[in-house]
């Protein structure tokens, strides 16, 4: 029987707020950039405080240019956030599978950290890697969700 750990709701929070804040100052900054040149704009005088004669200052050009990046990265927060709904933290009858590229057979871990699991939500699990390198893999209950199952049934395979 397979125990399933989805990304959290942490994490998911986390990036739509980033988001939020981005399209937020995108916003703001095209209105001050933009919109504040026109009469009816209620911010008519930071336009006439950043252009003279003309000719926008470094407030204004920042202004008229961070929307574009700001977008651009709210787009990019976006597509990631889209992409960790499929990832999940697997615990399977053989091995800890972390990604298609990690996973971790049950007989290799040394030992589980788990002193800080309650207080912190996060334990260290310390393995043999493929290389025969000891390594230290630390899971936490802000990237992964269900994490308590996991442990148990971590410990119930290495004891």
């Amino acid at each position: 029987m397979a125990i399933e750990a989805p990304v959290s709701k942490y994490r998911k929070t986390n990036f739509k707020i980033y988001i939020t804040a981005c399209i937020i100052f995108a916003v703001v900054f095209a209105y001050d950039g933009y919109l504040s040149k026109y009469e009816w704009s209620h911010r008519r005088s930071f336009y006439e405080k950043h252009v003279k004669d003309g000719k926008p200052d470094d407030t204004m050009i920042f202004n008229q240019v961070a929307p574009i990046f700001l977008v651009v990265i709210a787009a990019v927060l976006l597509g990631r956030l889209r992409a960790l709904k499929d990832k999940k933290l697997l615990a399977d009858e053989n091995e800890l599978i972390i990604s298609d590229k990690e996973r971790i057979p049950y007989d290799s871990i040394q030992k589980i950290d788990k002193t800080n699991f309650k207080s912190k939500g996060y334990f260290l699990i310390t393995y043999k890697g493929k290389n025969g390198r000891e390594a230290d893999r630390k899971i936490s209950d802000k990237k992964y969700g269900n994490l308590a199952a996991i442990l148990d049934l971590l410990v119930a395979k290495i004891s």
